[in-house]
């Protein structure tokens, strides 16, 4: 049942970050590539290959003493200090715009409620 668990909890942020490269993609797409929605893209990408094929695959090919210990506990923070610190910047920039009109402002919106989520 725990393998269960783990299994539909990584799946799940698979989902979340697909969906975020898709949203950061236009965002940097229209707006001539501001860092904030950049470093969202990268982390998203840094979501999908990295983290998710190691966290996936490390356990089920490497022996018990192949990998290091904490190096799942390791990864997992990195990748959740890149989610918060990508979510607040993207937010942030977004409340100080003085005006935002279009697709690109929902857009924006649902990139961060994503982030928060994937967080």
């Amino acid at each position: 049942m725990n393998q269960v668990i783990h299994l539909g909890l990584r799946g799940v942020q698979l989902l979340f970050a697909i969906i975020l490269l898709g949203l950061t993609a236009y965002i940097v797409d229209h707006l001539l590539s501001v860092s904030q929605a950049n470093f969202l893209l990268f982390t998203s990408i840094w979501t999908i290959f990295p983290t998710l094929v190691y966290l996936f695959l490390a356990p089920r090919f490497l022996s018990r003493g192949g990998h290091f210990k904490f190096a799942d506990a390791i990864i997992d923070g990195i990748t959740a200090l890149f989610w918060f610190a990508g979510f607040i910047a993207l937010a942030v920039w977004y409340h100080g715009l003085d005006f935002c009109f279009g697709k690109v402002c929902g857009t924006i919106v649902a990139a961060c409620v994503f982030g928060a989520f994937e967080w």
